[in-house]
């Protein structure tokens, strides 16, 4: 029987090798080449290409999947790890259309931001909030969801593809309960504003 004084050290440093940290590389087992983009982009992402709204209250939205090479191709309309921000105001239908320009499965889900740091993401925060089989993705393909921005707070959009969330593959996306209209933000750029309908 183990002595309890050698017990508690090695219980501790079982723990800490078990927290998860963030990847410092591309997702281990994975053909790192072929999450690059079937597109060539190399020309900056525009925000209006990816963000329009009715007078109905309804915003829709294009999310690209390996947009570009950025962060391995792990990105949503070129960009990764947070680096991009919808801003959708409190109570809107939002209409997504998504598009995996990789042979590599991609999906996209709304969660928590808390959830990216999970080798899984779970189930949608909102009732609707992802493509089909987001834990199974889909390549090379476009699919489409609609659901409610029914609560104002800071969650994420991720693929839901196993390890992918974790090794950067989300953005922002802020339920807003004083915006008036939606936006779109790229990196450090001010936010898009697109125009009303």
């Amino acid at each position: 029987m183990m002595s309890p004084r050698l017990f508690a050290p090695l219980a501790s440093l079982l723990v800490l090798s078990l927290q998860a940290e963030e990847p410092k590389g591309p997702p281990p087992g994975h053909d790192h080449a072929a999450h690059g983009s079937a597109q060539d982009n190399a020309a900056p992402p525009k925000p209006a290409n990816f963000i329009t709204w009715e007078a109905e209250k309804t915003v829709h939205l294009t999310i690209v999947a390996a947009y570009n090479g950025a962060n391995y191709g792990m990105n949503f309309n070129g960009f990764a790890k947070g680096g991009a921000t919808y801003t959708i105001p409190e109570g809107w239908t939002v209409k997504v259309t998504f598009r995996n320009a990789s042979p590599v499965p991609h999906s996209a889900i709304v969660v928590e931001e808390g959830m990216v740091k999970k080798l899984q993401v779970g189930d949608p925060y909102f009732e609707g909030a992802s493509t089909p089989n987001p834990l199974v993705g889909t390549t090379n393909k476009e699919e489409s969801f609609t659901f409610t921005a029914a609560e104002a707070g800071d969650f994420v959009i991720a693929c839901g593809f196993p390890t992918h969330a974790i090794n950067g593959h989300w953005i922002k996306f802020i339920i807003d309960a004083t915006a008036k209209a939606p936006s779109l933000q790229f990196g450090e750029d001010a936010p898009f504003l697109p125009k009303a309908p």
